[in-house]
């Protein structure tokens, strides 16, 4: 019964994620091993969003690790053990937290020991510049941990580049790119973890930069964005838009006024908008206005579209229904699914 949940769920936030997005694209999923202890390392953008493209996609059913401070209440509690999310300390967590992370660290060792899969974030923060981030030294930590209690276990590496085209726009998509497995084993060095943890941080390093889009020159971000996105580049192909970016370098340096052309308002966003009115407006007036961060605008606009449309959907029925007839109101809600489901794949940009 428990895994008969746990698949469910699964279920059904991957045909919400499928339904949510105009593209979903993975590939190299024939890197991840089936059979020996995993760590995906993807780069962090869109919040859950991030976390559940990987988990429902990889092959593996892995374990994460979560923000300490959404452990609350044993309500809460429970429902992430069930998912297998253990929580992280941070810093602004209090300086008194972090020794819990200890016990955490044994607890990531026994996962991998046992050849099961462990996901996290090597950027220990979100961002939606596309760039790569300097990674945190807490991967590292965990495998050096696992090495000194289990000797014997190798860990493969897989890391993940998360490329989204407008990742706090609607509908978006998604390129989900699952890098070359690296041996973490033949880079511990048992008397200099300094130069373990430094090693391991650029392999992984080196690869999301190849597995997602990364603009280095941080002064020139802004310009060199506004101008990828007026050649209208395609963000779900990172090694060609790496590329570009390479060849547009001094074009950005000899550049003092690029900016994005303005777009016309599409007349079928219009028509998507009147067709689901009481959708947008509970978005827009109730929800999008208590979203903390761009970050999490994804997150939450799929978690109200996973949650809120079947009850529009019902009440429509229902409403319908006392109105015409259940034969009109079930005709009716077809065509709108349908309807729906084309503006998402085809109709809006």
């Amino acid at each position: 019964m428990s895994g008969f949940i746990y698949s469910m769920v699964k279920s059904v936030i991957k045909t919400g994620l499928y339904g949510y997005h105009k593209k979903i694209v993975v590939s190299g999923l024939e890197h991840i091993p089936k059979d020996k202890p995993v760590m995906f390392l993807p780069n962090h953008q869109s919040a859950l969003i991030d976390v559940l493209l990987i988990a429902t996609d990889c092959n593996r059913k892995p374990y994460f690790l979560t923000r300490s401070d959404v452990f609350k209440g044993k309500l809460l509690k429970g429902i992430f053990s069930y998912f297998q999310m253990l929580p992280i300390y941070r810093m602004r967590d209090g300086r008194d937290t972090l020794s819990n992370n200890d016990a955490i660290f044994n607890s990531c060792a026994d996962i991998l020991s046992r050849g099961e899969a462990l996901l996290l974030f090597p950027e220990a923060n979100h961002n939606l510049r596309r760039r790569v981030r300097p990674l945190s030294k807490g991967f590292t930590r965990i495998l050096i941990r696992t090495f000194e209690l289990y000797p014997d276990v190798d860990i493969m590496l897989i890391p993940v580049g998360l490329n989204y085209k407008h990742a706090d726009q609607f509908p978006d998509q998604v390129a989900i790119n699952y890098g070359k497995a690296i041996s973490a084993k033949s880079m511990y060095v048992a008397n200099d973890l300094n130069m373990t943890s430094r090693n391991l941080k650029n392999a992984v390093s080196l690869q999301l930069k190849q597995l997602t889009t990364h603009i280095p020159i941080e002064q020139d971000y802004d310009t060199m964005v506004n101008l990828l996105n007026t050649k209208n580049v395609d963000f779900l192909n990172p090694t060609e838009v790496n590329n570009k970016i390479r060849h547009y370098t001094n074009e950005v340096s000899n550049s003092s006024d690029l900016t994005n052309a303005a777009k016309g308002k599409s007349v079928l966003r219009s028509v998507f908008n009147v067709l689901n009115f009481p959708m947008i407006i509970m978005w827009h007036k109730w929800l999008m206005p208590k979203v903390p961060e761009k970050e999490f605008m994804g997150t939450f606009r799929f978690a109200f579209i996973l949650l809120v449309y079947p009850l529009y959907l019902l009440l429509l029925f229902v409403g319908l229904s006392m109105v015409l007839s259940i034969k009109v109101a079930l005709t009716a809600l077809v065509v709108l699914v349908l309807l729906n489901f084309w503006f998402v794949k085809k109709g809006l940009n």
